[in-house]
């Protein structure tokens, strides 16, 4: 009984059976390893984190500890003979149950340790692990307990079977063959353990990892949201500022009309009160009186004495400045992206295409922002910069250091090439094409695909456009160059790694029809 209690306290309490790769919790219960990890990965989606035994709670994902200990006790119990409860009884042990220690093959009976004693003391039979099965120990021809093994039908045999089919065979007693095989076994688990600690310590590297970008990701969540908490904040201001300048635009010019209305009222109540003498005398029927009246100016209209020159209108100049109210919103919005573009550390650059380095069939527009590929070839002079043979063209200025980010648009006609290159890039001959040697990185697009360049090392995507506008990210110091498509969600293309040793200028190829346009 002893045994079975001790193996109750062995037994996992998630899978209910003995312990494998014993771990222990800080509040001091212990699991199988993958047990407490499937239940922790389960409560990652919840949110939380606990014990399984006592509910003790945990913040954050709790470290594993291994229980060497316990997995030694584990594995001593289940090697020692008799200690593992196997479920199976003493035959003779009638008033309960008591587990059996060992079967005996000629009796085809299960003894505990006390009626063990009993049957060694008058038989001298074979005895074998508990088992309730005698068959498979006793040979199934003649009915006797196998003894022995021959290696070479790989079959256990009776001693009948000796003088039978296997006769002049080179055989082996049971237990012999038995221990040659477990030699074979240990030399295959010696083989086997090197790469379960391979795999081990890479699971365990790998766990790190995961933990390691958990807790960036953790991180970055927080930055973000303090991060528009704080544009949330500068927006508000923004707007306090633009309806501040509506509110004193509104302020001044109605200050204003007020102004004029009260000197109108003014004005229309003395006329009021002169149109109302005026009707007096009008009343007047005797002659000297009225003509000796002294008090009657006659109203002229268009005079400046009741209008003040104005006839009471605004002049179109009294009027809310939008202009005014549109710089003040946009110099405040234009602050916020600022502040948010110098938290980033990333440059917005201004890029300008090269004509002079412009292949005859690439036009360029005015703004020298659009590169478009032209049927016809332009009279242009070939200046050494310029590109022959292929259709390419490169910004005026480099990027040597900082991060940059910028946008271009792909009128999705034909084929183009978006990238960077140095330079000292070839300007005639296969070389001279971009992603053809070692000075220039692009990303390819044609119709439903997407490759990548490098040193004329090809790699088709699997992702198929879906958006003509694609954003191209650099980190000149850390050997970055990324290509993203604008859709929503924005999707990563590609990032090419490399130690940059010259200025990097934008390079653009385009090919029937093709156009491309600088967003930055």
């Amino acid at each position: 009984m002893a045994s079975a209690e001790l193996r109750e306290e062995l037994n996992c309490s998630i899978c209910l059976s003995l312990y494998t790769d014993p771990v222990s919790l800080r509040c001091g219960h212990n699991f199988c390893r993958s047990c407490i990890v499937s239940v922790l990965d389960a409560q990652e989606a919840a949110g939380g984190y606990s014990c399984p035994d006592c509910r003790a709670q945990y913040p954050e994902r709790p470290a594993l500890e291994k229980n060497r200990k316990l997995r030694n006790i584990v594995e001593h119990f289940s090697s020692q003979p008799g200690m593992e409860d196997t479920g199976i009884f003493c035959a003779y042990c009638t008033k309960y149950p008591v587990s059996a220690v060992k079967s005996c093959l000629q009796c085809e009976n299960t003894f505990c340790n006390d009626h063990l004693t009993i049957h060694n003391k008058t038989l001298d039979h074979t005895l074998i692990d508990p088992t309730r099965s005698f068959g498979n120990k006793k040979c199934s021809h003649h009915k006797k307990v196998l003894e022995y093994y021959c290696p070479q039908d790989a079959a256990c045999l009776c001693v009948s079977c000796l003088v039978g089919e296997h006769r002049g065979h080179l055989v082996e007693l049971l237990d012999e063959a038995s221990e040659k095989k477990k030699k074979e076994l240990r030399k295959y688990m010696d083989e086997l353990n090197p790469q379960k600690l391979d795999i081990q310590t890479r699971i365990q590297n790998l766990q790190h990892h995961k933990g390691k970008i958990q807790e960036k990701a953790s991180d970055k969540k927080k930055n973000i949201s303090k991060r528009f908490m704080d544009i949330k904040e500068q927006v508000e201001m923004a707007e306090k500022k633009a309806v501040s300048e509506v509110t004193r635009q509104e302020e001044k010019i109605v200050s204003q009309i007020s102004d004029l209305i009260k000197k109108l009222e003014i004005q229309e109540d003395e006329l009021s009160r002169k149109m109302h003498h005026t009707e007096e005398m009008c009343r007047v029927t005797d002659p000297i009186r009225l003509l000796h009246e002294n008090n009657i100016t006659v109203y002229s209209h268009g005079g400046d004495e009741c209008t003040g020159g104005d006839g009471g209108e605004v002049s179109s100049e009294e009027d809310l400045d939008e202009v005014l109210i549109s710089l003040t919103l946009h110099r405040s919005m234009r602050d916020i992206v600022t502040n948010v573009t110098s938290e980033l550390r990333v440059h917005a650059p201004d890029i300008l295409l090269d004509v002079d380095t412009a292949h005859r069939c690439v036009k360029i527009s005015e703004d020298l922002k659009t590169a478009t590929r032209s049927e016809e070839e332009q009279e242009k002079p070939v200046p050494p910069g310029r590109f022959v043979n292929y259709s390419q063209v490169l910004s005026r200025c480099g990027f040597s250091s900082r991060r940059h980010y910028w946008e271009v648009e792909w009128n999705q006609i034909g084929e183009c090439s978006i990238g960077l290159s140095y330079p000292s890039i070839d300007r005639k001959g296969k070389q001279s094409g971009i992603g053809y040697n070692d000075k220039s990185w692009c990303l390819y697009m044609y119709d439903v695909e997407y490759k990548v360049w490098h040193n004329s090392v090809t790699l088709a995507l699997s992702v198929k456009p879906t958006c003509p506008t694609l954003g191209v990210f650099l980190d000149y110091e850390a050997g970055r160059l990324s290509f993203y498509e604008l859709c929503d969600p924005i999707r990563h293309l590609h990032t090419f790694t490399a130690s940059f040793t010259e200025p990097l200028h934008v390079i653009f190829y385009a090919n029937h029809g093709a156009s491309v346009i600088i967003r930055s």
